[in-house]
């Protein structure tokens, strides 16, 4: 009697044993089939929200603002001067038109630092 209670519990093991791998490969399957797709759509879903960007997307204001002011010179809307002039200063090193930047660009960072400064006075 026992010896057949312990093959019964030893089968059982190895039915259960069994559809767990069975579980785990078709989960495998529908991942493998379907991680394209749902990558692409969490990827779409990111770059809309701007959540996977460090950048500001979009382009700039007619009138520049305070806020806008920041956005360009990466400072806050409250920034000392001193701030301001050291923002300033590191970005045009970057985008000065004689180094290769853009003079679009470029009078856009000086158009934020001289709200910033007018403002400020």
């Amino acid at each position: 009697m026992e010896y057949r209670k312990d093959r019964e519990v030893k089968t059982s093991n190895l039915i259960l044993a069994g559809l767990g791998i069975a579980a785990v490969g078709f989960g495998g399957r529908y991942l493998t089939r379907h991680a394209k797709t749902v990558t692409q759509t969490l990827k779409k879903q990111m770059d809309a929200s701007g959540a996977l960007s460090k950048y500001y997307k979009g382009g700039f204001d007619a009138k520049m603002s305070k806020r806008e002011a920041g956005l360009v010179l990466g400072v806050s809307p409250s920034a000392s001067k001193v701030k301001v002039k050291d923002a300033h200063k590191r970005i045009m090193l970057l985008n000065h038109p004689d180094r290769g930047g853009s003079p679009y660009i470029a009078s856009k960072i000086n158009e934020a630092k001289d709200y910033f400064d007018s403002n400020k006075a």
